[in-house]
């Protein structure tokens, strides 16, 4: 696995879906709760709905205000018809205050 500097955990914005563009990847949405970091892609299964611009993050659960679809943002499972898609995850690490993602070679 690689691993890609996304950006500082200053730019998270704690409780609320974020936008990070990866190069070679694309947008990726970002949360922060509890404390803890997660990473996903950033369009909804069920449509081309940007999670970090018109999502809803209540917890651990992301809700594509388009259709009501939710998912788990740590683990991108199915929450929610009319999504039957998982949400792809991206392993997300901390280290000297920078957030890295893992993809997969």
């Amino acid at each position: 696995m690689s691993k890609v500097a996304i950006g500082r955990v200053d730019e998270v914005k704690s409780g609320q879906p974020n936008k990070f563009e990866v190069a070679g990847v694309g947008a990726i949405a970002v949360y922060c709760v509890d404390g803890a970091y997660h990473a996903t892609a950033d369009e909804c299964t069920h449509g081309a709905a940007s999670l970090s611009t018109d999502g809803e993050l209540q917890g651990f659960t992301i809700e594509c205000s388009w259709h009501g679809g939710k998912f788990d943002v740590r683990t991108g499972e199915v929450l929610g018809l009319p999504c039957t898609e998982a949400l792809k995850i991206y392993p997300i690490t901390v280290e000297d205050s920078m957030l890295f993602i893992s993809l997969d070679g």
